[in-house]
Parts: C-alpha cells; structure tokens; sequence
C-alpha cells in the first residue's frame, strides 16, 4: 500500500497498525541490542546511545567536558550539568559508563514533589502490617509465631541509596532535572552528598539484634545492609542535569564540578544521527541537518527533534514532499517560543 498513513481519520476501523513499522532505535523498549540477549545491558543506554554505539565511538566531546568528567573522577564530586533542552545533558552519563564499563546508570528523575527519601530508600510499613495480620490470621506465622517475614522485605533502596552502595567501581547516578525540584531538595542532598552516607532509623532500631539485614537496591538485587547504615567505598560519579531554570544555593555549587553544555555542533550532531539511523540517516538527511545547525541564534531546538524528522521523513516515501516537509515543520519547532 502507498499510503503511508497509519491512521486515516476515515472513522472505519481497520487493521492498519499491522503495517506498523519498526519503532525508532531510540524509542524501541523491548528489542535486545547489537544481537545480544533482551535484558543484557541497559536498555535506557543503548536508546540514548545509539544501536551502533557511533555516538561514543565517533562523538568528539569538547575539551572542556572531558576535563569536568575527569574533574569530578578525581575528586569526587558531583558533577552538575547544565545546558538547554537537547544538548546532551544526560546522554553524557550514558557515555561515561559506557567507556569506562561502570554498568548500569542509576537514574533518578526530578519533579517539583521529589524529596531526599525518595532517592535513599523507602519503607513500606503498611505493607509490613498487612502481611503480618494475613500471617497471623492463617496461624503459620514465621520468626516464633509473629508472622513477620522480616524488616528488609519492606525496604528498597532508592538510586541514590543504591549508588552509595560499597562497590570496588564507583557507579554512575543520573539526578535528571534537579531544577524541576522543590527549594528544599538541593540543600538536603548536601549532607549525603558531601560524607557519602546515610542511616536507615527503622534498621538502626533493630541493629542490636539483626545487624545484618538484606534489602532491596534500586537494581532489584538483595543487599547487605550493617548496623543500620549504608557507606561508600568509591563515591559514585554523580551527574546532575538541569535546564537552567534556577539558581542552585552556593553551598550545593560549592560542592559540584560545573559544566555548561553548549548545543551540539556539526560533528557530534553528525555522529548522533549516524549512531541512531546510520550512514544512510546521514547521507538523506543534510537538508534538515543543515537547517538544525542553521538556526537563529539563541533560538532553542532539542537534536532529538531533529532525529525525530529524520526517521519520520525517511519512513514515508511514499508521501508528497510538501507533506514530509509539514510534517519536518511540526516535529522541529522552536522550544522557547512564547506561548
């Protein structure tokens, strides 16, 4: 069928969605990657990254971000990132662990209702309660008859928690939008952030006679928790990203490595687009590559809009020109345009 319209807006159902095609590498959630086994590597790394892994191997970071990664390697800072919409502010986490072989990212979005807790860990108490009652009431309670299968089953560390964990390799946390948070949230994580611990009150309660006790990490694994506390051997590398939008306190900016992210040029923009859709993306794409580098200045355009054109123009070929150029209109609008 020539039409390349999935949806036709006749009113009619129909099976349509069967001509569906393959998703866009960076929004495909289930597929493994590079023939390797579903589930094998971090399915959010390979989408940012590109299938073919060219955004790292090709990308040519600029002097001054590599020298900010190595900054907070070194010293062990958090590293706070900031930089419009696009520009590559959390696919630099990606690409370090990728290189470096640090494994999974932790991440942890921000909104405006985040608090600390929610990145350390969470205590399901009314779960506890409940499972207790249940137990109870069946009459084959465990642990000398309470019911009660045990503190840790209720806890889960959060990616916070979780990359404070004692580990021989410091892993990447990504602290998504941290300017999206409420005023409280930057001067609370000053004090994880700079000693690189925390307590868990509801195992310290207990740690005289379980000062052990197995929870639950933000990676689905059972951990060892000691007396109630979690410390760091290798403090992890810490990537904060924000829009811009606010201001941060001086003791937080104290505590960071900055680094300003500026939009991507020719050569990564080039190196995106061949990681993601190859050199063919490249080749069928230069006239809306050339209009993304072209811009007005200080007018803000994310590269994922760009990618976005990119796939959707070059997967309906049998669509007129003017409606691939529509829909190349739609796709990379202006983000700061007043509404």
């Amino acid at each position: 069928m020539n039409d390349w319209r999935i949806y036709r807006g006749v009113g009619q159902p129909h099976d349509g969605v069967l001509r569906l095609p393959e998703p866009p590498p960076w929004r495909d959630f289930t597929r493994a990657r590079d023939g390797a086994p579903a589930g094998s590597e971090d399915p959010s790394g390979a989408r940012r990254l590109g299938v073919r892994r060219r955004t790292v191997e090709n990308y040519a970071p600029r002097p001054a971000e590599v020298d900010a990664v190595n900054a907070a390697l070194y010293l062990r800072r958090p590293l706070l990132v900031t930089g419009n919409p696009g520009t590559g502010k959390s696919t630099l986490a990606y690409a370090v662990a990728h290189e470096l072989k640090l494994g999974r990212v932790l991440r942890w979005p921000i909104v405006s209702r985040t608090a600390l807790q929610d990145g350390l860990y969470r205590y399901d108490a009314i779960g506890r309660l409940q499972d207790v009652q249940l137990e109870r009431a069946r009459g084959d309670g465990r642990d000398g008859g309470s019911g009660d299968p045990g503190i840790g089953a209720y806890i889960r560390l959060g990616p916070l928690g979780t990359a404070l964990l004692p580990s021989a390799v410091p892993r990447v946390l990504l602290i998504d939008e941290l300017d999206k948070s409420d005023l409280d949230l930057p001067n609370d994580l000053l004090n994880t952030l700079e000693e690189g611990e925390f307590a868990i009150p509801e195992l310290e309660r207990v740690a005289d006679r379980e000062p052990v006790v197995e929870v639950l990490s933000h990676d689905g694994d059972r951990v060892a928790v000691h007396g109630g506390r979690i410390a760091c051997t290798e403090f992890p590398l810490i990537v904060l990203t924000s829009n811009g939008e606010r201001d941060f306190p001086a003791p937080l900016l104290r505590r960071c490595v900055q680094l300003e992210l500026e939009p991507p040029g020719e050569e990564q923009l080039t190196a995106m687009v061949e990681a993601h859709l190859g050199e063919e993306g490249v080749a069928a794409g230069q006239d809306l590559i050339g209009r993304f580098l072209d811009r007005e200045p200080g007018e803000v355009m994310a590269a994922d809009q760009l990618l976005n054109a990119l796939f959707l123009t070059q997967h309906t070929p049998h669509a007129e020109r003017l409606t691939r150029e529509r829909i190349a209109d739609m796709l990379m609008q202006r983000l700061d345009r007043s509404r």
